[in-house]
């Protein structure tokens, strides 16, 4: 599932406005510290091995504060960036250099942290066909951001929140009145939209394959169990694994025959990459 372009803008420019005004607020008053008129160059440079992620924001936030910031780009959004490598150059008002420091790197480090971790779980995923999908489990203000990031790193987007596909888990059963009560209701409600049922039980599983849901997710479901259930779903629809995945496991819960695997991890445990932004002497 790819996010919309209009809908990644919209997201994009909430963002950086909300950047900037939590940090520059009523002005940059260190920033007077620099005479008004100085012009700089500067580097900005990544202390960690990451892959590179947040192009769109930083380009948007610097261009919404001062457009005449002339901004060169060394890498781009899905390159490996080396330790202590130069990624990025600004040049321009040394003030306006100064503000969009910050705000500027905490996209960068943020989604690159994403990108790079998920890179890492995906690499474990080689040569087998089961796709590492995100979830909701984002930092809030920043899911579109952060999905960015997963898709940079080589990992796929689930439902991006509530409006765009069904997950029907145990609530919403238990309300509904039953699994097959649940994916009835979800098809009147929006047809065409993707069906997805968590379950946790074999009879749960036959339950939602007689429903004929698009995606079913294996909760908590032991090695053999899933094995056993790829076997039985036989390609009528896809499966999911979810629940105590971690990267020492996910390689051999993949070679279950699972279609994805959806993890929290890649978003909501998140190590920002450490970078700096170095003037450059002139």
């Amino acid at each position: 599932m790819s996010i919309p372009q209009s809908l990644l803008e919209q997201s994009i420019q909430i963002n950086i406005q909300q950047a900037l005004q939590e940090d520059i607020g009523e002005g940059d008053i260190t920033a007077l510290l620099t005479p008004e008129h100085e012009q700089a160059t500067a580097s900005i440079i990544s202390r960690d091995d990451m892959v590179l992620a947040g192009q769109p924001w930083v380009n948007a936030l610097i261009q919404s504060y001062d457009a005449s910031v002339q901004v060169t780009w060394l890498k781009s959004d899905g390159d490996r960036v080396a330790p202590n490598e130069v990624f990025l150059k600004l040049s321009g008002s040394a003030r306006s250099l100064l503000t969009v420091e910050r705000p500027a790197l905490n996209f960068v480090q943020t989604l690159s942290a994403v990108a790079t971790k998920t890179a890492e779980y995906v690499k474990q995923l080689d040569g087998l066909h089961t796709q590492l999908l995100d979830t909701r489990k984002t930092l809030p203000g920043l899911r579109i951001a952060q999905k960015y990031a997963v898709a940079i790193g080589g990992g796929q987007n689930h439902r991006l929140g509530l409006f765009d596909a069904f997950l029907i888990k145990e609530n919403h059963i238990m309300a509904a009145g039953g699994i097959p009560q649940a994916i009835t209701q979800a098809r009147h409600i929006a047809p065409g939209k993707l069906v997805e049922v968590e379950v946790e039980t074999w009879d749960e599983l036959n339950q939602a394959l007689e429903a004929k849901a698009d995606i079913v997710m294996l909760d908590n479901f032991s090695q053999q169990d899933m094995i056993d259930a790829v076997k039985h779903v036989a390609g009528r629809c896809k499966l999911e694994a979810s629940g105590n995945i971690t990267i020492e496991n996910l390689r051999e819960v993949a070679t279950t025959g699972v279609d994805y695997i959806s993890m929290g991890v890649l978003t909501k445990d998140v190590k920002a990459v450490d970078l700096s932004m170095r003037f450059n002497a002139e």
